[in-house]
């Protein structure tokens, strides 16, 4: 059988193309809110539940997620997981109320919560260590495409036809490729369309510890993840670095309305940038790790430490923002914010899959998960109540100095560690 040159990058497209209908189906609730709220008759509070109940989900259901993945093995976890984010998106569609939606959209938190783990899992299996920030940051960057792709999509199945089509739509496309996950991803060791060079060159590239075949998985030991400073050294900057991003992704638009007093018409020219720049930093921080162990002999884990602190350093730009003079000067330092946290979400992302076992990798990814989306949920809800009383620039402020404490416990807690060690 012929062989497929470069296969590893053709799995990460696969994956990222995954992550772009994971977020088109998050993202089509959003971009359909303002017609749902006259169809279905309910107001923003209720609307606020709608959210609050996907949040929910997905915070509490990462973790159980990559268990899952870590016991079944990628390619029958995150198909199955797959088809059930796809399933709950088209029965979005049948929404009579808030209450209903808030229902589908629970399911769809815990099955999407399965996207980020099975990522970095596959990440861990298929790339040397030292091209693995590269496959992560052009794996997250699937996160912020779909966010992008979402408005026009949906919006023209909006007009074309119906809300409840666009549902179908966005759930529909999820069923597709699951289908193609499930006929074309294996590991390394058996895909028969990898040649020998390339799988030699992933599994030297690997530490020992990581090349485990199916007949050697076991499951996961949680206390042991769990009671370990690796797991801490990520968990802690990931619950510290995810407000940043659920603030950017809820409250831009409605700053720069109330703060910025912009117009619908200029926030749609402008407020898509800071996730154009999320993607560019993602992947800057991805090839930054391995340039610096290249040119300056920097180790591993120390690579990854190094982007992270100049990450938290440029989320400085963002936490300014309460100083900016105009409206276009605030836009430019939520597009560093932007660029500065996925960053710093790629290399911590990353981190998972050096530190950890091949069998354990999406479980601690899982609950690092878990955390980072706990610190998104309250700072959302801190957000909310005191945003009318003391205004927007001290919030963003806090979001500089959380990355900044973030990265402090990064180099306590991790640097000079060694990639896999066996704690």
């Amino acid at each position: 059988m012929k062989k497929i040159p470069g296969l590893r990058w053709w799995i990460i497209g696969l994956i990222c193309l995954g992550t772009i209908i994971n977020y088109l189906a998050r993202n089509s609730l959003a971009v359909l809110a303002p017609e749902l709220e006259k169809r279905l008759q309910f107001s923003d509070q209720q609307y606020s539940y709608i959210v609050l109940a996907f949040q929910l989900g997905y915070t509490v259901m990462q973790a159980v997620c990559g268990f899952i993945l870590d016991f079944l093995g990628l390619q029958l976890g995150f198909a199955l997981f797959a088809l059930a984010w796809s399933l709950f998106n088209v029965l979005h569609s049948f929404a009579g109320g808030w209450a209903s939606l808030a229902f589908f959209r629970g399911l769809l938190g815990l099955s999407e919560a399965s996207a980020i783990p099975a990522g970095i899992k596959a990440i861990s299996e298929w790339f040397p260590a030292k091209e693995r920030s590269v496959a992560v940051g052009y794996f997250n960057a699937g996160t912020s495409l779909g966010a992008l792709l979402a408005p026009p999509l949906v919006v023209w199945v909006l007009v074309q036809s119906s809300w409840q089509m666009a549902f179908v739509v966005t759930g529909s496309l999820g069923f597709i490729w699951a289908a193609l996950w499930w006929l074309f991803y294996r590991s390394p060791s058996k895909h028969r369309l990898l040649g020998e060079n390339e799988r030699s060159y992933i599994i030297k590239g690997q530490e020992p510890d990581k090349v485990v075949t199916a007949e050697e998985r076991k499951p996961p030991s949680v206390r042991k993840i769990l009671s370990s400073s690796r797991f801490w050294g990520i968990a802690l900057p990931r619950f510290l670095a995810e407000p940043a991003w659920q603030t950017f992704n809820f409250w831009i638009p409605l700053y720069l309305a109330k703060e910025r007093h912009m117009d619908l018409k200029e926030i749609a020219i402008f407020a898509w940038l800071p996730f154009l720049a999320a993607d560019l930093g993602g992947i800057f921080g991805g090839y930054l790790s391995p340039l610096l162990m290249k040119f300056f002999r920097i180790k591993l884990i120390d690579s990854r430490i190094a982007g992270i602190v100049l990450g938290a350093i440029l989320m400085i730009g963002p936490g300014s923002i309460g100083l900016a003079a105009n409206p276009y000067v605030a836009i430019a330092l939520f597009c560093i914010g932007g660029f500065a946290h996925q960053m710093i979400s790629a290399l911590l992302n990353t981190l998972s899959a050096d530190v950890f076992d091949a069998h354990e990798v999406a479980t601690a990814n899982g609950f690092t998960g878990t955390a980072s989306w706990t610190g998104g949920l309250l700072f959302t809800l801190v957000v909310g109540a005191l945003v009318s009383t003391i205004g927007y620039g001290p919030l963003f402020a806090c979001l500089a100095v959380f990355d900044l404490i973030g990265a402090t416990i990064v180099i306590v807690l991790l640097r000079g560690h060694k990639a896999q060690t066996a704690t």
